[in-house]
């Protein structure tokens, strides 16, 4: 009994502290860093920790497939949000992104993945949900949101209430499922549930639109995680598979910074 009962208080302190730093980071860090943020494995690095305790390396290998399979339905669970944001409330705007994701995930049953598979499913999904989420980015700066107390209790409790759901079930809805709901996009909801009625939801949309390029390293991350968990170990997997996912928005903040470099050297050196 005692084992079980810090088992669960681990589980309670780790994705709580976790989430907990993410958002604190997120709510202050403005649109496009925030998306960087956003799209590290919070509460799906929770998740896979705690079933890397519970289950074998073959397990987390089939279940970063899955994984990646959820990553790509995040992506269409960002867009859907950010399409609704612009004019409907926030509870239509996440019902709608959530029933989406929910549409994605019971349709994914339908083909027998791999991770090749699922790897092209990221490279198509992507490149189009990035090409329609072009209009919903805000390019100049949003009003960061101060995070109150409870903000960082409420979310760090859904949050961590979602991933002892997902490692409870994981024995009984195998490793491809408990990869897919490991990455149930629970705390990227949250941010919008704290962003949409402060900001506006064009303001959130912003957030979930450019949420769409950081995610690709979160899929390539994964498929890190899933080629190198047997052979190395799911410790050493997750440390590249997460090395992976911060050198991909890594690159994508310096192209950012190249961009906006080349554009004030041409403003500076238009004729007046």
């Amino acid at each position: 009994m005692t084992t079980i009962l810090f088992g669960l208080l681990l589980k309670i302190a780790l994705t709580a502290s976790i989430v907990v730093a993410a958002s604190v980071v997120v709510e202050r860090a403005g649109p496009f860093l925030g998306s960087l943020i956003a799209s590290l494995p919070t509460a799906g690095g929770a998740a896979m920790i705690i079933l890397a305790v519970q289950h074998p390396p073959a397990f987390i290998a089939q279940s970063a497939v899955g994984s990646m399979v959820s990553d790509a339905a995040c992506g269409i669970f960002a867009l859907t949000y950010a399409v609704l944001a612009q004019r409907r409330s926030l509870a239509v705007s996440l019902v709608g992104a959530f029933l989406v994701w929910f549409a994605c995930a019971a349709a994914s049953q339908l083909i027998d993945w791999s991770a090749a598979s699922a790897l092209i499913l990221n490279a198509i999904v992507f490149p189009l949900t990035i090409l329609t989420g072009s209009r919903f980015r805000a390019e100049g700066s949003v009003r960061r949101v101060r995070l109150s107390k409870s903000d960082l209790a409420w979310r760090a409790g859904v949050v961590t209430l979602c991933v002892l759901v997902v490692t409870a079930a994981s024995g009984s809805i195998g490793s491809y499922f408990s990869g897919l709901f490991a990455f149930f996009p629970v705390a990227m909801a949250s941010f919008f549930v704290i962003l949409h009625p402060r900001l506006g939801g064009p303001a959130a949309a912003s957030v979930a639109a450019h949420v769409q390029a950081p995610l690709i390293g979160l899929g390539l991350g994964l498929y890190a995680v899933h080629l190198l968990a047997v052979p190395l170990g799911v410790w050493s997997s997750y440390a590249v598979g997460l090395s992976v996912g911060i050198s991909w928005n890594a690159l994508l903040w310096l192209a950012r910074q190249w961009w906006k470099g080349r554009q004030a050297a041409g403003v500076a050196g238009a004729p007046e």
